[in-house]
Formats: C-alpha cells, sequence, structure tokens
C-alpha cells in the first residue's frame, strides 16, 4: 500500500508535488504555533499574570513579525523561498528549546525573547509559503486566476484549521505532561519535518533573476499599499477579543477549564479555516469587482461585530455563537484579502510584494494583542467588541479605494 501511495504521488505534477511538500511543512509549523501561544496564555495566567502582562509576552512576537515580513521578502527574493522556509522551521525549534529551561528561569524578559525568535519563524514561514502559491500556479494557464484563488484559499484555510488543532493540542498537552514536556514533543516533531523539507524541497524556489535593492522592500503599488492597510484593520479586529480577552474572560468570569476554553479557540479556528477552503464558491454567490467585494464583505462583518457588542455578556451561549458567526464572515474576508495580494503580487519579486502585506498583517495583530489585553483589563470584553466593530468598518472604508476591477 506505501508503494502504491509513492508510485502515486510521483505520478503527480512536479509543480503539485512541490505545493504538498510546501502545505505539509506549513501545516506542522501550524500546529506548533498554536499550541504555543494556548500553553503561554494559560500556564502564565495559572501563573497569576494579569491580562495586560500575558499580552506583553506576545510584543515581540509580533513586533518581529512585522520587521520579518519586511526583510523576509527581501530574503526570499535573494535567497530563494525553499531557504527562508527552512530558516523559519529551524528557528522554531530553537524558540521551543528556549523554553524547555526550569520554571524558575522563564522569566518575562526569557519568554519575550523565544517569543520573538517564534515569531520571526513563523513569519518567515508563512510568507514563503503563501509566495510559493504564485510561483508554482501556471501563470498562462486558461484559468490562472481562478487556480491561484482555489490554491491560496486551500493553504490559507488548511492552515488556519490545524490552528485551531494546534490551540486544543496546547490545551491538552499542558494538561497532561505540563509546559515543558509540550515544548519538548513539539520541537521533536519540527526536526522530523525540517529534515524532510531539507531534502525534498525544490532549491531556489522563487529566488529573483535580478537581485533587488534593500530599498525596494516598501511596496510602490497603490493597490497593494490599500490592500495592506485594510489587512492591518481587519487582524487588528479579530485579535483585540481574541488573542487575550476571550480565553481569560471565559476562564475567570465563567469557570471554563484550561482544556475547555482551547476546545473552544480550537473549534473556532477549525471552522474559519474550512470556510476558508469555501471562500472562492461564496464570493462566487456575489458578482461585481474587487473593490466592491471587499468593502461589501467587511461592512457585512462590521455590522456581526456591532450585534455581538450589544450581547449582554452573562449569556456566554449566546456570545459563542455569534463569534462563531464571526469566524464565518471573519474566514471569508481574510481568504479573499489573501488571493487579492498574490493576484496584485508581481510575478517576479512575488515575495517582496507579499511580505510588504503580511507586514501590515503582522501589525495589526501586534496592536489587536496589546489592546486585547490593556481593554479588558481596563474595560472587559463589550469593549474589545466595540474596537473590534470599529477596526472592521475602517477596513470596508479603506477598501472603496482598491482598484476597479474583476480579480
Amino acid at each position: 500500500m506505501a508503494e502504491s501511495l509513492r508510485a502515486r504521488i510521483g505520478a503527480l505534477p512536479f509543480e503539485v508535488r512541490q505545493y504538498m511538500l510546501i502545505t505539509g511543512n506549513y501545516w506542522a509549523f501550524t500546529i506548533t504555533d498554536g499550541a504555543l501561544r494556548m500553553l503561554v496564555v494559560m500556564y502564565f495566567h495559572q501563573l497569576g499574570y494579569s491580562p495586560l502582562q500575558i499580552a506583553m509576552l506576545f510584543l515581540f512576537y509580533e513586533a518581529f513579525g512585522v520587521v520579518t515580513n519586511l526583510v523576509g521578502g527581501w530574503l526570499g527574493a535573494w535567497l530563494g523561498l525553499n531557504r527562508t522556509m527552512n530558516v523559519g522551521l529551524g528557528l522554531q525549534i530553537v524558540a521551543l528549546a528556549m523554553l524547555m529551561v526550569p520554571a524558575g528561569m522563564l522569566t518575562v524578559v526569557w519568554v519575550m525573547a523565544a517569543q520573538a525568535l517564534s515569531g520571526i519563524a513563523k513569519d518567515l514561514n508563512k510568507m514563503s509559503a503563501k509566495s510559493a502559491v504564485k510561483v508554482l500556479v501556471p501563470a498562462d494557464s486558461a484559468n490562472a486566476n481562478s487556480a491561484l484563488y482555489r490554491w491560496v484559499a486551500m493553504l490559507t484555510g488548511s492552515k488556519n484549521a490545524l490552528k485551531g488543532l494546534g490551540f486544543f493540542v496546547g490545551g491538552v498537552l499542558l494538561t497532561l505532561i505540563g509546559f515543558r514536556g509540550a515544548v519538548v514533543a513539539m520541537a521533536l516533531m519540527l526536526g522530523a519535518v525540517l529534515g524532510l523539507s531539507l531534502w525534498r524541497l525544490k532549491a531556489d524556489l522563487g529566488k529573483q533573476k535580478v537581485k533587488p535593492k534593500f530599498s525596494e522592500i516598501f511596496s510602490k503599488s497603490r493597490a497593494i499599499n490599500v490592500l495592506s492597510a485594510a489587512r492591518f484593520c481587519l487582524f487588528a479586529s479579530r485579535d483585540v477579543w481574541f488573542v487575550v480577552a476571550l480565553p481569560v474572560f471565559l476562564y475567570d468570569q465563567h469557570g471554563w477549564s484550561h482544556w475547555t476554553v482551547g476546545g473552544l479557540l480550537a473549534a473556532w479556528i477549525i471552522g474559519y479555516g474550512g470556510v476558508q477552503t469555501q471562500a472562492p464558491r461564496l464570493t462566487a454567490l456575489f458578482r461585481g469587482d474587487a473593490r466592491m467585494l471587499t468593502a461589501g464583505w467587511a461592512a457585512a462583518l462590521a455590522v456581526l461585530a456591532i450585534l455581538l457588542a450589544l450581547l449582554p455578556l452573562a449569556q456566554v451561549g449566546w456570545l459563542v455563537v455569534g463569534l462563531l458567526a464571526f469566524g464565518v464572515l471573519f474566514a471569508v474576508n481574510s481568504s479573499w484579502h489573501s488571493y487579492l495580494i498574490v493576484h496584485y503580487a508581481r510575478a517576479d519579486g512575488v515575495s517582496m510584494d507579499v511580505g510588504f502585506y503580511y507586514m501590515a498583517n503582522a501589525m495589526g495583530r501586534l496592536v489587536g494583542t496589546l489592546l486585547s489585553g490593556w481593554l479588558y483589563m481596563a474595560y472587559g470584553l463589550s469593549a474589545c467588541l466595540w474596537v473590534a466593530a470599529a477596526l472592521v468598518a475602517a477596513s470596508a472604508l479603506m477598501a472603496l479605494a482598491l482598484p476597479r476591477q474583476v480579480a
């Protein structure tokens, strides 16, 4: 049976086999990324850290992601996306190793440094995977745009489903084998994935023929700049309630256990990822140019966020249902954005355009994470949801400045 499976995989086109390898690489990394985030939030809250202090643990994770996306896109164009992807895996292993120290050595500064490496690793891996899709999809095919959208949606959606699984894995591992045992297990898994990637991933994937100047890391495309600004607001709107406020609220105010909180966040992201894979079908239901589609989907999400902010938080069942609905609309917005950036990006130098865009994505996560801790501690979960609504509305308004074209 194993021989038959290898034969079938070997018979696939080269581009498809490389896409499968990149996706598998991205999947493995994503599980550890989601699990590590849940481990840090729940473990350090258990130690008595305040919501704002927990948010600060992710400060370098998000801040270094901003820098990494800018510089990483340039490095991908210089060195090849295979190398930047493998460097990302290696750095995540180092970050996990830093957290294997005895509990007494897990100071705020030490954990922030480990999270900084993890943030660099994650954004190198993501930028490489998203950029590689543009390189692998044949640009001269009859349905190049629809194929590109499907490949991006599948990569992004499957990744987010597995990130959700990572949240659940993190909660379960923390309960079963503790913080240190969990990071050891994840480091061993990533070591095996890195070995396979070094062996099989094509050299020089996405490497530019003409070496770009470092000054070219900032996009000169109006469409990419506008989309990046909209992306910033979109992801800040999610993380302002999702990263710190919601898990701490459920744990403190409603007495949920670690694994129950992890299970809900896992279900949210798994469902969100599943919807992302179907986004091409959902967006196809509404005809129009890219500008109006982008603004329309964001406006629908803004209306839902306002309704959530008006809900009585004591009714946790309705809150959970509302947040699941938020996940559906957010998934469509995110997947459509992910397609647009790859569509707008240059064929030669795609990693630089994608890197700039995901720099804005990382900045949105950074701002959202810090606001999540501060707003929740000062004003509660309702304030986080009101700010989320305002940010999504801003994203919808920004989308109106996109070019008029069908993408």
